[in-house]
């Protein structure tokens, strides 16, 4: 039997960190699944855990207002979903939703920022590898944003 340890230091947004790091890391996860059309969570809940997705797609979508949800991305197999838990007032900037069953790994945000805390080297790796994503989400949401605000064409 694979353990938690195994798994979570196996998912790509950890690729090259440290062996020892990952029982830290782990002391923290717990298997999940969830079905097509479940949330992860929304908008405005605590922004409790994040997820590495094992398996599985998951839209991120935004709510404007009187109009259907925007999906500004798609996470899958081996991405991560998840970086309101690093910032105060740690609560959930848009919607996750589970397009097909999911497979994933929550890692617990309160037991990952004490452990952060308490060991700087941990917090640093964490952040080395939560800058790139949330780059990669502004990016998301403007590419998003430039094709809903397009101008029409003539």
């Amino acid at each position: 039997m694979e353990t938690l340890e195994r798994i979570v230091m196996a998912h790509p947004f950890f690729a090259g960190l440290e062996s020892e790091l990952g029982p830290l890391i782990a002391g923290c996860a717990k298997n999940l699944r969830f079905t097509a059309g479940q949330y992860l969570f929304r908008s405005g809940e605590p922004a409790n855990e994040f997820y590495l997705i094992r398996e599985g797609t998951v839209a991120l979508e935004i709510q404007p207002p009187g109009q259907p949800p925007v999906v500004y991305a798609t996470e899958t197999t081996g991405d991560i979903v998840g970086t309101s838990w690093l910032v105060p007032p740690y609560r959930w900037n848009f919607d996750a939703r589970a397009t097909t069953p999911v497979r994933a790994i929550s890692l617990d945000a309160t037991c990952l920022r004490n452990k952060c805390e308490a060991d700087h080297h941990l917090g640093y790796e964490m952040l080395k590898r939560f800058l790139p994503e949330i780059s990669q989400r502004l990016d998301d949401a403007r590419l998003q944003m430039l094709d809903v605000y397009a101008r029409p064409k003539r």
